[in-house]
């Protein structure tokens, strides 16, 4: 695997880790994918109920929070670390600010066109941006606008594909239609990125994303010219990952039809492991009582079947009677508990056998 760029860090493993919340991926995951030459991310979903001890105000501890699991990864790596900011969430500009305040090393910014991204920045600012994107058009029209506007351009663009965990942005009927799968749509965001190099004589890396689990899927999406990948599920199931035991044992007990598509509160599909939550939901039996912070702009807790923080954050403290797991479409291939290290030793070992066995195909 070769190591890449995002704007002036130099990645050596070219594996970013997805950001997961809420609680999933803190600076315990981030600091150790860091650690082993990749990108950690930190995810600020949720941070507001992982840090109550701070004060009463959920939005307050979210920028508390944020400060915290930076400085506790600055302290355990000097590897390169992200933050994951949805656009979707109603303190994205206090999360921004935050993070380019605390020096994160990259924003990571999806669930919504982040078009003012830059508009954050100053000149003393080192923070790098990369917006995530479901297809060219809105790879395209980002490029476009922060160029035309802050005279500026991603550090790199994520390409999340339909098979991802959590929020998707796709519509039902496109989930299952291979005209928007990665293999379609990487190559179709690299045409549109070269544009916007060759014009600015700049790289823009594309990173493919969801669903990835396997050395041959990094493998075949750098084929199709993807400069690395992003993995989330196959961390779940590691010793560093920030979840509990119970909610990492949801991952390896689960099976290929245990992953479902869900309809999320937010008004968006999602990709989740089922359980008793959400065979609940779907009876009928959830409901919240009262919303005490309105912490994604699209969601109406008025005519939501429950509050999907809640879910999550409960599930990654191991109740999963009263939450349930987002996870890829392959994340059922988790088997065991083990360390990243393992986890990434295993990725570089698969992927050298790739190179060597598509080498010998070549050769023929």
């Amino acid at each position: 695997m070769k190591s890449f760029y995002i704007g002036n860090l130099e990645i050596k493993l070219p594996v970013i880790q997805g950001g997961m919340g809420v609680g999933i991926s803190l600076s315990g995951l981030a600091s150790a994918v860091a650690n082993e030459g990749g990108v950690g991310v930190i995810s600020c979903a949720g941070l507001g109920l992982l840090y109550p001890e701070l004060s009463t105000d959920y939005f307050k501890n979210s920028i508390l929070g944020l400060r915290e699991e930076l400085r506790k990864a600055k302290e355990k790596t000097r590897g390169v670390i992200g933050v994951n900011i949805m656009v979707a969430l109603s303190n994205f500009s206090d999360m921004v600010r935050t993070a380019i305040a605390e020096k994160a090393d990259i924003i990571f910014s999806g669930a919504g066109l982040p078009l003012d991204l830059p508009s954050y920045l100053d000149n003393e600012s080192t923070t790098k941006l990369v917006p995530i994107v479901s297809s060219s058009r809105a790879a395209g029209l980002i490029c476009e606008k922060w160029k035309h506007n802050y005279n500026y351009l991603p550090d790199a663009i994520v390409v999340e594909g339909p098979k991802a965990g959590g929020h998707l942005g796709y519509k039902n009927n496109q989930i299952g239609d291979e005209s928007y799968s990665l293999e379609h749509i990487v190559p179709e965001v690299v045409r549109v990125v070269k544009k916007y190099e060759d014009e600015n004589h700049c790289q823009i890396p594309v990173i493919a994303a969801g669903g990835l689990h396997t050395s041959k899927d990094i493998y075949r999406l750098m084929n199709l010219g993807a400069a690395a990948v992003q993995m989330g599920s196959i961390f779940v199931t590691t010793e560093e990952c920030d979840a509990s035991l119970a909610f990492k044992q949801t991952y390896i007990d689960a099976s290929e039809k245990d992953i479902e598509i869900i309809t999320s509160p937010v008004g968006m599909p999602g990709r989740a492991i089922s359980g008793e939550f959400i065979k609940s939901v779907k009876s009928g039996r959830e409901r919240p009582s009262r919303c005490s912070f309105h912490c994604i702009r699209t969601c109406d807790y008025t005519k939501s079947p429950y509050c999907i923080i809640k879910a999550l954050y409960n599930a990654a403290k191991g109740n999963m009677k009263k939450g349930y797991a987002f996870a890829g479409a392959n994340a059922f291939l988790a088997k065991k508990i083990t360390t990243v290290k393992e986890t990434i030793d295993l990725l570089k070992l698969e992927f050298q056998k790739a190179v060597k066995k598509e080498g010998k195909k070549n050769k023929k």
